[in-house]
């Protein structure tokens, strides 16, 4: 069966050719926040450890991103990201995943059999709030039309979420299972679009524009080699902004309250314990940027390892196989490495989102949130 949403609801395929207002799941190396710069460009570099090619999750080989973004009239500004482990078929071919929560003021779905299992069996969808349930039906019509699930009756559909309801009309109910489903669609490996781009389009981060960014890191373990480790987040959330440890002045009452989503991606060979560790790591770069970790937060991590060797088939959970991964002791760098990229990943969304116009559908108001400028260094 082919994809059910590669060509549906005249939502264009989100690949590397256009750019419109229902599309921007664009992989295309000129598409970083409509080149705005990112923390690299102003000659700024965050951490010890050299990036990956692109600087993105794509780093980790096999891992894919996929937008759709909706920005329509004055009042929907919201959209959906997909990122999936690889390029077959994830529920039958799954791989090890951690799960982290600093503060639970939030819906993730899919986490408490994360943290069960310690397994990820479907592609990862973050979108807004009230979108969840639309968010779950799309990745289930996905997998179920793939060849080799025709008797799959369950799915553990994973979304996370941040509320995007200051900029846009939240109540709308977009996007829609099929909006959604061609950002599944959309995802390719590459470069990825940032800013107000997918799950990124509406949200608000230090009474700034949010948005989605994304980071990488070339990783020596010593003896056991190199690994590459991505994150990608959707950041909504408040506090006092620091870069590199330097305050920076907003000129702006940012909310303490708002959420982020921060999805990690290694082909480190790392059991889902381990990735549980590495994913509440990336909780100390949402700190360095100075995050008020308020009682409204939404703060959540999600980690998986893409390393062939630890490949969850149905022969290797029927079997008795010991677990073969990289030791504690070789973990370290690793864990420096998630908060580094976490820190960067948020720099990098409010550089590339540039001011948007929108609608505050709690306050029932037009609303504005200016983008973020720094200077070259």
């Amino acid at each position: 069966m082919s994809d059910p949403f590669a060509l549906d609801a005249g939502v264009r395929d989100a690949g590397p050719r256009d750019v419109g207002p229902r599309d921007a799941g664009l992989q295309d190396a000129g598409l970083h926040g409509a080149g705005r710069p990112r923390l690299r460009d102003l000659g700024r570099a965050i951490g010890r450890f050299a990036p990956g090619p692109l600087n993105a999750i794509t780093d980790v080989a096999g891992v894919r991103v996929g937008h759709v973004t909706l920005i329509e009239g004055e009042r929907i500004r919201t959209g959906a990201t997909a990122i999936l482990p690889h390029g077959g078929n994830v529920f039958q071919d799954k791989v090890p995943a951690g799960f982290a929560v600093l503060n639970g003021f939030g819906k993730f779905a899919g986490s408490t059999q994360i943290a069960e299992l310690g397994e990820l069996e479907s592609p990862i969808v973050l979108t807004n709030t009230l979108a969840t349930g639309r968010a779950i039906e799309a990745i289930h019509a996905h997998v179920l039309a793939q060849p080799g699930n025709e008797r799959v009756v369950s799915i553990n559909a994973v979304v996370g979420e941040t509320n995007d309801s200051r900029l846009n009309d939240i109540r709308a109910g977009r996007p829609t299972v099929a909006e959604i489903g061609a950002a599944l669609a959309a995802a390719r490996e590459g470069p990825v679009a940032e800013g107000a781009v997918g799950a990124g389009t509406g949200t608000v981060a230090f009474g700034l524009k949010g948005g989605i960014g994304t980071a990488s890191r070339r990783v020596p373990l010593g003896g056991a080699g190199e690994a590459m480790l991505g994150v990608l987040v959707q950041a909504n959330y408040g506090g006092s902004l620091r870069v590199d440890g330097v305050l920076v002045d907003t000129r702006a009452t940012a909310d303490a309250d708002g959420s982020i989503v921060l999805i990690l991606a290694t082909d480190a060979a790392l059991c889902p314990r381990n990735l549980t560790r590495l994913a509440t790591r990336s909780f100390g770069g949402l700190a360095r940027t100075g995050a008020a970790l308020s009682n409204g937060s939404g703060d959540y991590a999600l980690a998986f390892s893409t390393a062939g060797c630890l490949r969850l088939t149905p022969g290797r959970r029927a079997g008795t196989a010991p677990f073969g991964g990289l030791g504690n002791d070789r973990i370290s760098p690793l864990f420096e490495a998630a908060i580094e990229a976490a820190e960067e990943a948020i720099v990098n969304a409010l550089l590339a989102a540039g001011s948007l116009e929108g609608f505050d559908a709690g306050r029932m108001r037009p609303s504005r949130f200016e983008g973020l400028v720094l200077p070259a260094v």
